[in-house]
Protein backbone atom coordinates (compact mmCIF):
# COMPACT_ATOMS: atom_id res chain seq x y z
CA UNK A 1 0.00 0.00 0.00
CA UNK A 2 1.21 3.78 -1.08
CA UNK A 3 0.04 5.97 1.44
CA UNK A 4 0.23 9.98 1.13
CA UNK A 5 0.38 12.62 3.85
CA UNK A 6 -0.59 15.58 1.61
CA UNK A 7 -0.48 17.85 5.15
CA UNK A 8 1.61 16.57 7.64
CA UNK A 9 3.38 19.34 9.57
CA UNK A 10 0.64 20.63 11.76
CA UNK A 11 -0.29 17.27 12.84
CA UNK A 12 3.52 16.12 13.64
CA UNK A 13 6.23 19.13 13.76
CA UNK A 14 8.90 16.70 14.53
CA UNK A 15 7.45 15.57 18.20
CA UNK A 16 5.83 12.88 17.22
CA UNK A 17 6.43 9.56 15.23
CA UNK A 18 5.49 8.58 11.36
CA UNK A 19 6.53 4.76 11.68
CA UNK A 20 2.83 3.18 12.52
CA UNK A 21 1.63 4.32 9.32
CA UNK A 22 5.38 3.23 7.56
CA UNK A 23 4.83 -0.47 8.87
CA UNK A 24 1.38 -0.16 6.78
CA UNK A 25 3.11 -0.01 3.46
CA UNK A 26 5.18 2.64 1.74
CA UNK A 27 4.65 6.07 3.20
CA UNK A 28 5.34 9.46 1.83
CA UNK A 29 4.76 12.71 3.97
CA UNK A 30 4.76 16.18 2.80
CA UNK A 31 4.75 19.15 5.14
CA UNK A 32 2.33 20.89 3.46
CA UNK A 33 0.58 20.63 -0.44
CA UNK A 34 -0.44 23.45 -2.52
CA UNK A 35 -3.83 22.67 -4.38
CA UNK A 36 -2.25 22.24 -7.77
CA UNK A 37 0.62 19.36 -7.14
CA UNK A 38 -2.40 17.45 -5.38
CA UNK A 39 -2.76 15.19 -8.32
CA UNK A 40 0.63 14.88 -9.33
CA UNK A 41 1.54 13.94 -5.07
CA UNK A 42 -1.03 11.16 -4.76
CA UNK A 43 -0.45 9.40 -8.81
CA UNK A 44 -0.42 6.06 -7.67
CA UNK A 45 -0.99 6.23 -3.98
CA UNK A 46 -4.04 4.09 -2.65
CA UNK A 47 -4.40 6.19 0.50
CA UNK A 48 -4.11 9.52 0.91
CA UNK A 49 -4.19 11.64 4.29
CA UNK A 50 -5.11 15.30 4.53
CA UNK A 51 -5.95 17.95 7.32
CA UNK A 52 -6.55 20.83 5.45
CA UNK A 53 -6.01 20.26 1.79
CA UNK A 54 -8.93 20.12 -0.31
CA UNK A 55 -9.67 16.50 -2.44
CA UNK A 56 -12.26 18.02 -4.76
CA UNK A 57 -13.84 16.23 -7.69
CA UNK A 58 -11.88 17.56 -9.93
CA UNK A 59 -9.15 16.23 -8.41
CA UNK A 60 -10.35 12.60 -7.18
CA UNK A 61 -11.80 12.25 -10.76
CA UNK A 62 -8.23 11.75 -11.57
CA UNK A 63 -6.83 9.81 -9.44
CA UNK A 64 -8.43 6.17 -10.18
CA UNK A 65 -6.36 4.34 -7.88
CA UNK A 66 -7.33 6.03 -4.38
CA UNK A 67 -8.88 3.60 -2.34
CA UNK A 68 -8.69 5.38 0.93
CA UNK A 69 -8.72 9.52 2.57
CA UNK A 70 -8.16 9.62 6.11
CA UNK A 71 -9.01 12.75 7.21
CA UNK A 72 -6.73 14.03 9.94
CA UNK A 73 -9.24 16.07 12.00
CA UNK A 74 -12.97 15.41 12.79
CA UNK A 75 -14.40 17.72 10.30
CA UNK A 76 -14.49 16.65 6.43
CA UNK A 77 -15.70 19.64 4.66
CA UNK A 78 -12.08 19.48 2.67
CA UNK A 79 -13.25 15.85 0.88
CA UNK A 80 -16.11 15.90 -2.11
CA UNK A 81 -17.79 13.12 -0.43
CA UNK A 82 -20.19 12.93 -2.95
CA UNK A 83 -17.61 12.12 -5.07
CA UNK A 84 -15.62 9.24 -3.24
CA UNK A 85 -18.80 7.74 -2.19
CA UNK A 86 -19.51 7.39 -6.70
CA UNK A 87 -15.91 6.33 -6.79
CA UNK A 88 -16.32 3.39 -3.85
CA UNK A 89 -12.98 5.45 -1.90
CA UNK A 90 -13.75 4.98 2.19
CA UNK A 91 -13.66 8.19 3.81
CA UNK A 92 -12.49 8.30 7.36
CA UNK A 93 -12.04 10.78 10.19
CA UNK A 94 -10.66 10.91 13.53
CA UNK A 95 -13.75 12.27 16.24
CA UNK A 96 -13.09 13.04 19.98
CA UNK A 97 -9.39 13.24 19.61
CA UNK A 98 -9.04 16.44 21.07
CA UNK A 99 -12.15 17.36 23.53
CA UNK A 100 -10.22 17.74 26.49
CA UNK A 101 -7.51 20.13 24.82
CA UNK A 102 -10.39 22.05 23.76
CA UNK A 103 -11.75 22.68 26.73
CA UNK A 104 -8.76 23.43 28.49
CA UNK A 105 -8.34 26.36 25.88
CA UNK A 106 -11.75 27.53 26.25
CA UNK A 107 -11.08 28.43 30.32
CA UNK A 108 -7.41 29.68 29.38
CA UNK A 109 -9.48 32.47 27.21
CA UNK A 110 -12.15 32.55 30.00
CA UNK A 111 -9.36 33.34 32.60
CA UNK A 112 -6.96 36.03 30.63
CA UNK A 113 -10.46 37.28 30.28
CA UNK A 114 -10.92 37.41 33.56
CA UNK A 115 -7.82 37.92 35.39
CA UNK A 116 -5.32 39.98 32.07
CA UNK A 117 -2.71 37.70 33.64
CA UNK A 118 -0.23 38.41 31.04
CA UNK A 119 -1.07 42.18 31.11
CA UNK A 120 0.13 42.21 34.93
CA UNK A 121 2.81 40.04 34.52
CA UNK A 122 4.42 42.12 31.90
CA UNK A 123 3.70 45.24 33.84
CA UNK A 124 5.28 43.70 36.52
CA UNK A 125 8.34 43.02 35.31
CA UNK A 126 8.42 46.35 33.78
CA UNK A 127 8.41 48.00 36.76
CA UNK A 128 4.74 48.82 37.74
CA UNK A 129 4.74 46.98 41.42
CA UNK A 130 8.34 47.92 42.47
CA UNK A 131 7.08 51.60 41.94
CA UNK A 132 3.78 51.08 43.39
CA UNK A 133 3.01 52.61 46.63
CA UNK A 134 0.62 49.91 47.68
CA UNK A 135 1.40 46.01 48.41
CA UNK A 136 -1.19 45.39 45.36
CA UNK A 137 -2.77 47.22 42.31
CA UNK A 138 -5.14 45.91 39.21
CA UNK A 139 -4.84 47.51 35.74
CA UNK A 140 -7.84 45.82 34.95
CA UNK A 141 -11.20 44.65 36.76
CA UNK A 142 -10.74 41.30 37.86
CA UNK A 143 -13.60 39.12 37.27
CA UNK A 144 -15.05 35.88 39.69
CA UNK A 145 -16.59 33.25 37.85
CA UNK A 146 -18.65 31.50 40.25
CA UNK A 147 -22.65 32.53 40.62
CA UNK A 148 -22.06 33.73 36.78
CA UNK A 149 -24.50 31.78 33.92
CA UNK A 150 -22.38 30.33 31.17
CA UNK A 151 -24.16 29.74 27.76
CA UNK A 152 -22.94 26.66 26.04
CA UNK A 153 -23.99 26.68 22.30
CA UNK A 154 -24.01 22.78 21.48
CA UNK A 155 -23.50 20.09 23.40
CA UNK A 156 -21.32 17.46 21.67
CA UNK A 157 -17.97 15.77 23.34
CA UNK A 158 -16.70 19.14 23.67
CA UNK A 159 -19.59 21.16 24.83
CA UNK A 160 -20.15 19.15 27.53
CA UNK A 161 -16.82 18.86 29.05
CA UNK A 162 -17.26 22.87 29.11
CA UNK A 163 -19.77 22.68 30.75
CA UNK A 164 -18.50 20.01 33.19
CA UNK A 165 -15.65 22.63 33.73
CA UNK A 166 -17.72 25.78 34.41
CA UNK A 167 -20.18 23.81 37.06
CA UNK A 168 -16.56 22.96 38.63
CA UNK A 169 -15.87 26.69 38.62
CA UNK A 170 -19.43 27.25 40.40
CA UNK A 171 -21.06 28.62 37.26
CA UNK A 172 -24.98 28.03 36.27
CA UNK A 173 -24.32 26.15 33.03
CA UNK A 174 -27.21 26.92 30.53
CA UNK A 175 -27.50 25.32 26.85
CA UNK A 176 -28.67 25.38 23.83
CA UNK A 177 -29.23 22.56 20.94
CA UNK A 178 -31.40 22.26 18.13
CA UNK A 179 -32.50 18.71 18.93
CA UNK A 180 -33.22 18.08 22.29
CA UNK A 181 -32.20 15.22 24.63
CA UNK A 182 -31.59 14.50 28.12
CA UNK A 183 -29.01 16.53 29.82
CA UNK A 184 -27.51 16.51 33.44
CA UNK A 185 -29.70 18.02 35.59
CA UNK A 186 -27.25 21.14 36.26
CA UNK A 187 -27.97 21.56 33.02
CA UNK A 188 -30.85 23.76 31.44
CA UNK A 189 -31.79 24.10 28.15
CA UNK A 190 -33.14 27.52 26.67
CA UNK A 191 -33.64 28.96 23.18
CA UNK A 192 -30.86 30.80 21.84
CA UNK A 193 -31.94 34.24 22.15
CA UNK A 194 -32.56 34.04 26.07
CA UNK A 195 -28.96 32.40 25.68
CA UNK A 196 -27.28 35.18 24.43
CA UNK A 197 -29.22 37.66 26.89
CA UNK A 198 -28.80 35.65 30.09
CA UNK A 199 -24.91 34.43 29.75
CA UNK A 200 -22.35 36.14 31.47
CA UNK A 201 -19.95 33.92 29.67
CA UNK A 202 -20.79 32.45 26.15
CA UNK A 203 -19.07 29.54 24.46
CA UNK A 204 -19.99 27.94 21.05
CA UNK A 205 -18.94 24.54 20.16
CA UNK A 206 -21.75 23.77 16.88
CA UNK A 207 -20.68 22.88 14.10
CA UNK A 208 -20.80 25.36 11.14
CA UNK A 209 -23.76 24.74 8.36
CA UNK A 210 -25.84 27.06 6.47
CA UNK A 211 -28.10 26.93 9.82
CA UNK A 212 -24.87 28.19 12.13
CA UNK A 213 -23.22 30.51 9.67
CA UNK A 214 -22.46 33.87 11.77
CA UNK A 215 -25.19 32.72 14.47
CA UNK A 216 -23.52 35.11 16.04
CA UNK A 217 -24.21 38.56 14.53
CA UNK A 218 -25.15 41.96 14.94
CA UNK A 219 -28.69 41.63 16.65
CA UNK A 220 -27.41 38.45 18.89
CA UNK A 221 -24.33 40.80 20.40
CA UNK A 222 -27.06 43.44 21.05
CA UNK A 223 -29.16 40.84 23.26
CA UNK A 224 -25.38 39.99 25.03
CA UNK A 225 -24.80 41.44 28.87
CA UNK A 226 -22.39 44.66 28.30
CA UNK A 227 -20.06 42.79 31.01
CA UNK A 228 -20.10 39.68 29.08
CA UNK A 229 -17.70 37.58 27.03
CA UNK A 230 -18.12 35.57 23.53
CA UNK A 231 -15.73 32.63 23.67
CA UNK A 232 -15.12 30.80 19.86
CA UNK A 233 -13.06 27.47 19.54
CA UNK A 234 -15.44 25.78 17.31
CA UNK A 235 -15.44 27.43 13.66
CA UNK A 236 -14.50 31.08 12.39
CA UNK A 237 -17.69 31.42 10.57
CA UNK A 238 -19.93 31.33 13.48
CA UNK A 239 -19.43 34.54 14.21
CA UNK A 240 -19.96 37.81 11.70
CA UNK A 241 -16.87 39.48 12.77
CA UNK A 242 -17.26 43.17 11.79
CA UNK A 243 -20.02 42.71 14.04
CA UNK A 244 -18.13 41.24 16.66
CA UNK A 245 -15.56 43.59 16.33
CA UNK A 246 -18.15 46.88 16.30
CA UNK A 247 -19.64 45.50 19.73
CA UNK A 248 -15.94 45.20 20.98
CA UNK A 249 -14.76 48.88 20.28
CA UNK A 250 -18.38 50.27 21.35
CA UNK A 251 -18.17 48.46 24.39
CA UNK A 252 -21.46 46.60 23.87
CA UNK A 253 -19.53 43.44 25.27
CA UNK A 254 -16.78 43.39 27.16
CA UNK A 255 -14.38 40.75 25.83
CA UNK A 256 -14.03 38.40 23.63
CA UNK A 257 -11.22 34.95 22.87
CA UNK A 258 -11.53 33.06 19.95
CA UNK A 259 -9.04 30.49 18.03
CA UNK A 260 -10.83 30.56 14.89
CA UNK A 261 -11.90 33.12 12.09
CA UNK A 262 -13.07 32.33 9.17
CA UNK A 263 -10.40 32.89 6.80
CA UNK A 264 -7.10 31.05 7.84
CA UNK A 265 -4.20 32.34 8.02
CA UNK A 266 -6.44 35.75 8.52
CA UNK A 267 -5.87 38.38 6.09
CA UNK A 268 -4.62 41.73 7.46
CA UNK A 269 -7.45 43.49 6.91
CA UNK A 270 -9.98 41.41 9.37
CA UNK A 271 -11.45 43.54 11.98
CA UNK A 272 -10.36 41.52 14.88
CA UNK A 273 -6.97 41.72 14.33
CA UNK A 274 -7.32 45.67 15.19
CA UNK A 275 -10.45 45.19 17.82
CA UNK A 276 -10.59 45.57 21.45
CA UNK A 277 -10.65 43.41 24.09
CA UNK A 278 -9.91 40.20 22.33
CA UNK A 279 -7.40 37.79 22.65
CA UNK A 280 -6.55 35.33 19.45
CA UNK A 281 -4.96 32.20 19.50
CA UNK A 282 -3.62 30.52 15.75
CA UNK A 283 -6.38 27.60 15.85
CA UNK A 284 -4.28 25.71 18.25
CA UNK A 285 -6.79 24.89 21.07
CA UNK A 286 -6.70 21.05 19.40
CA UNK A 287 -2.92 20.65 18.90
CA UNK A 288 -1.60 19.69 22.08
CA UNK A 289 1.10 16.82 22.05
CA UNK A 290 -1.50 14.04 23.78
CA UNK A 291 -4.18 15.36 21.56
CA UNK A 292 -1.91 15.01 18.51
CA UNK A 293 -0.64 11.91 19.55
CA UNK A 294 -4.23 10.82 20.05
CA UNK A 295 -5.11 11.70 16.46
CA UNK A 296 -1.44 9.69 15.28
CA UNK A 297 -2.83 6.75 17.00
CA UNK A 298 -6.59 6.50 15.47
CA UNK A 299 -5.27 7.52 11.97
CA UNK A 300 -3.28 4.56 12.14
CA UNK A 301 -6.16 2.08 13.66
CA UNK A 302 -8.31 3.44 10.93
CA UNK A 303 -6.00 2.37 8.09
CA UNK A 304 -5.27 -0.95 9.55
CA UNK A 305 -9.23 -1.40 10.02
CA UNK A 306 -9.36 -0.55 6.06
CA UNK A 307 -7.08 -2.79 5.16
CA UNK A 308 -8.96 -6.00 7.83
CA UNK A 309 -12.30 -4.53 5.41
CA UNK A 310 -13.23 -3.62 9.23
CA UNK A 311 -13.48 -0.11 8.44
CA UNK A 312 -14.23 2.32 11.51
CA UNK A 313 -14.47 5.71 11.95
CA UNK A 314 -16.27 6.05 7.73
CA UNK A 315 -17.82 8.91 6.80
CA UNK A 316 -18.25 7.91 3.07
CA UNK A 317 -17.41 4.83 1.19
Amino acid sequence: MKIVVLDGYTLNPGDLSWDGLRTLGECVVYDRTPDFRVVERLAGADAALTNKTRLSRQQLEQLPELKYIGVLATGYNVVDIACAGEKGITVTNVPAYSTNSVAQHVFAHLLELCQQVGLHSLDVKSGGWAGCEDFCYRKTPLTELSGLTFGVVGLGAIGQAVASIARAFGMKVIAYIPRPKILPKETRLVDLDTLFRESDVISLHCPLNPDTERLVNAKRLGMMKPNAFLINTGRGGLVDEAALAEALNGGKIAGAGVDVLSTEPPREDNPLLAAKNIFITPHLAWASRAARSRLMDVAVSNIKAFLAEKPQNVIGG
